[in-house]
C-alpha cells in the first residue's frame, strides 16, 4: 500500500484517535528517501543541522540560506512525508513582518509544508501573524537550543512548580495563537503529560517522556552518527557510524595492499586497440 502524505489538519485528528505521530530529522536527499519508505509521517529539517551536519557548537550560526539549502533535497526525497522546516535564530525575532517573510521563504523556496519556531507566550503574537498569513506553524517550548545560554545551558526545564506553570501557560498561548502542534523538549514526563491533556493540538516530545502525542529524534543521534555528546533521552537504534568507520578502514587497507581495485572493478579495452598504441 502506497504511503499517503499526512496533511496538517490530520495531526490533530491523530491526537484525537490516539495515534502516535512519528518524526525524525533529515538534512539530505538519501536520508529523506529512506524515511519516505518507512511508516514515519513527519520529517523535521531542524537547525540541529548546525551541529550534526555543519560542525558548529550550537544552532545559533545556522542561516536561512542553510535551512533552504537542506530543506530542498529533503522535500524532493520524501514526497509522501510531511516536511517541517526550522526557522533559524533571528529569522523571526526582529519583527513580525520579517518573520512572515522568512517563514514564507521556507515554503516558497524550500518547499516545506510547515515551519517550526522556538519560544513561549512571548512569540505567540508572531505565531499568530505567520498563521494568519496562511503558513502552518509548529511551536517549540522547554529546552529551546537557540536560547540555551539564557536558560543556563542544555538542561531539563520545568522541574519546579513555577517554571512548570509557565511552560503550561506558554503551551496554551501558542495553541490559542494557532500553532498546529508543539514540540516539548527536555521537560519532566509528568509535566508533558499534563500539557498533552490540556491541549487540543498534538504534542511531540523529545526528552519529554512517553505520554506525548508523538516523538521526534535526531537521526544522527539514533543512528550513532554523532558522538560529540549523546543526550539521556536518545535511544540508539543502530550504530551506523561504527559500520561506516569499519568500511573506511577496510577500503584504506585494500588500497594500500593493491587489492582494490581489482579487474572486476576496472574497465578494459580490446587488445587490438591497445596494440595500436605500441
Amino acid at each position: 500500500m502506497e504511503k499517503r502524505k499526512v496533511a496538517i489538519p490530520q495531526l490533530k485528528e491523530m491526537k484525537k484517535a490516539g495515534q502516535k505521530i512519528k518524526m525524525v530529522t533529515a538534512y539530505d536527499y538519501p536520508t529523506a528517501v529512506l524515511i519516505d519508505k518507512s511508516p514515519i509521517e513527519t520529517i523535521l529539517v531542524g537547525d540541529s543541522l548546525g551541529m550534526v551536519v555543519l560542525g558548529y557548537e550550537g544552532t545559533v550560526p545556522v542561516t536561512m540560506a542553510d535551512m533552504i539549502h537542506h530543506i530542498r533535497p529533503v522535500v524532493k526525497g520524501a514526497p509522501h512525508t510531511l516536511v517541517v522546516g526550522d526557522m533559524p535564530f533571528m529569522s523571526y525575532n526582529v519583527s513580525r513582518e520579517e518573520a512572515i517573510r522568512n517563514a514564507g521563504r521556507l515554503l516558497k523556496e524550500g518547499g516545506a509544508d510547515c515551519v517550526k519556531l522556538e519560544g513561549g507566550a512571548v512569540v505567540a503574537p508572531t505565531v499568530r501573524a505567520i498563521v494568519e498569513a496562511g503558513i502552518p506553524v509548529m511551536a517549540h517550548i522547554g529546552l529551546t537550543p537557540q536560547t540555551a545560554s539564557a536558560l543556563g545551558g542544555f538542561k531539563v526545564q520545568g522541574k519546579d512548580a513555577a517554571m512548570a506553570a509557565q511552560l503550561l501557560a506558554d503551551a496554551q498561548a501558542l495553541e490559542e495563537a494557532g500553532a498546529c502542534a508543539i514540540v516539548l523538549e527536555c521537560i519532566p514526563a509528568q509535566l508533558a503529560r499534563l500539557i498533552t491533556e490540556k491541549l487540543t493540538i498534538p504534542t511531540i516530545g523529545i526528552g519529554a517522556g512517553p505520554w506525548c502525542d508523538g516523538q521526534v529524534l535526531v537521526t544522527q543521534d539514533m543512528m550513532g552518527l554523532f558522538d560529540r555528546f549523546v543526550p539521556k533521552f536518545v535511544k540508539q537504534y543502530a550504530n551506523v557510524g561504527k559500520v561506516m568507520l569499519e568500511a573506511f578502514e577496510k577500503y584504506a587497507a585494500e588500497v594500500d595492499a593493491g587489492a582494490f581495485p581489482d579487474m572486476g572493478h576496472s574497465f578494459t579495452m580490446k587488445e587490438e586497440e591497445l596494440r595500436k598504441l605500441e
